[in-house]
């Protein structure tokens, strides 16, 4: 039996101005409610979908198939008067579900191919899962999709996604829909490979002319083949007798991971609070704490004695434990939950903080670290990171458009 109770009216053609006012006006003469209305434009095609439903509390009684046919031949004549097409669809028309049952997943991708969009869709079919919309963030550095997706459990979606993923060689992270996504948040980086480029003590390595055995014990400790703190002070020994000014030198050579500023600059915007915490050194990153803003810090100290490094450090050591703790303090300095926190790390000892924040990104990671953490992102660029929160290059560029920023060189 067919059930008659709503009409989807579709609208496509060449996008101009105006043409969403036209169908509405149309319809407004029609005793009809809109149950659900979207518009999305791609390569200058637009689409319009209205869902529409009898309201029975200005008509009454109303014959739905006579006044559907009605508006039928209206919104008929419109469409012509504008230069589109129109078909019309009559059913019970699904409403998208509320938003506690649903998940946003965000696929990143340079290039995205059909095939690898085409495999994440199957998959969330095979999952038993609905695809209520989808829309494109950004096309560069990397083109990145988001789907909302509903009639699935998160924990299920997010291991046959990662599998998939991993399969076509692409990024995909899944998060619960809601509010939450928009309020407050707490952001904490990793520094090393992470927030800059390559290693602090391997720098320092170099100009006290150790820096292949340095880098050898690093390699060891970031594929969690040796425990942290003991690599880390092997590593400082090594350092014993470097004259300070190194550590200027150091600070000078920093290189910034590509995307940096504007995923620090663009969350800043959006009421972030954004935290570094390093195995590094403190007289390092409170320089990255001044020249980016940075709200919180943690991380290790140098002990420096007549100018010269003594091949010790000084005070409680920041390890894997130690991340996951600066995540938790920070959250409270930040007065958020754990949930509405975001960690970014590359190697083992950030597993710990990747595992306790609501969203745990392994950048650029080794393969213990991307097996673990909740999503990984394997592109070059740090601000991708702003995909996953919903955030469209549109957005980013507007919003520096109007602040005045140019976009960034680091």
């Amino acid at each position: 039996m067919n059930d008659d109770s709503t009409l989807l009216v579709t609208v496509t053609g060449r996008d101009r101005p105006g043409v969403s006012a036209r169908l509405l006006s149309t319809l407004s003469v029609f005793p009809v409610t809109l149950s659900d209305f979207e518009q999305v434009v791609i390569g200058g095609r637009l689409v319009l979908g209205a869902l529409l439903s009898v309201d029975d509390t200005v008509a009454p009684g109303v014959s739905k198939a006579r006044l559907f046919d009605e508006l039928r031949s209206a919104v008929e004549k419109t469409a012509i008067d504008i230069d589109m097409d129109v078909e019309f669809s009559q059913g019970s028309g699904r409403v998208s579900a509320s938003s506690d049952g649903r998940l946003h997943v965000t696929v990143l991708a340079d290039p995205l191919r059909p095939g690898a969009l085409g495999a994440i869709a199957s998959c969330v079919a095979r999952a038993g899962s609905n695809i209520d919309r989808i829309e494109r963030l950004s096309s560069y550095p990397v083109t990145s999709i988001e789907l909302d997706i509903s009639g699935t459990d998160l924990d299920r979606l997010r291991g046959d996604l990662a599998m998939e993923a991993a399969t076509q060689s692409i990024d995909v992270a899944v998060q619960r829909s809601g509010l939450h996504r928009r309020a407050k948040h707490l952001i904490v980086m990793d520094v090393d490979s992470t927030l800059i480029q390559g290693e602090v003590i391997e720098l320092l390595a170099a100009h006290a002319g150790c820096a292949e055995e340095v880098a050898r014990v690093t390699e060891e400790a970031m594929r969690g083949n040796l425990d942290f703190e003991e690599s880390l002070r092997r590593r400082v020994a090594l350092l014993k007798g470097l004259d300070a000014s190194a550590i200027d030198a150091v600070r000078e050579e920093l290189v910034l991971t590509p995307g940096a500023r504007t995923l620090i600059r663009t969350l800043k915007r959006l009421d972030y609070e954004c935290a570094i915490v390093s195995g590094g050194f403190t007289q390092i990153t409170d320089a990255l704490v001044d020249r980016l803003g940075i709200d919180y810090s943690a991380a290790n100290t140098l002990e420096i004695v007549d100018g010269k490094l003594t091949g010790e450090l000084v005070g409680p050591i920041i390890d894997r434990e130690g991340k996951a703790q600066a995540l938790r303090h920070f959250a409270k300095e930040a007065e958020v939950s754990l949930m509405q926190t975001v960690a970014i790390g590359d190697g083992a000892n950030d597993l710990d903080m990747l595992r306790a924040a609501g969203l745990g990104v392994a950048f650029n990671a080794k393969p213990v670290v991307r097996e673990q953490a909740h999503t990984s992102v394997n592109v070059p660029y740090l601000d991708a990171i702003v995909f996953l929160l919903g955030v469209s290059r549109e957005e980013i560029e507007a919003a520096d458009l109007a602040a005045g920023d140019s976009p960034e060189s680091e």
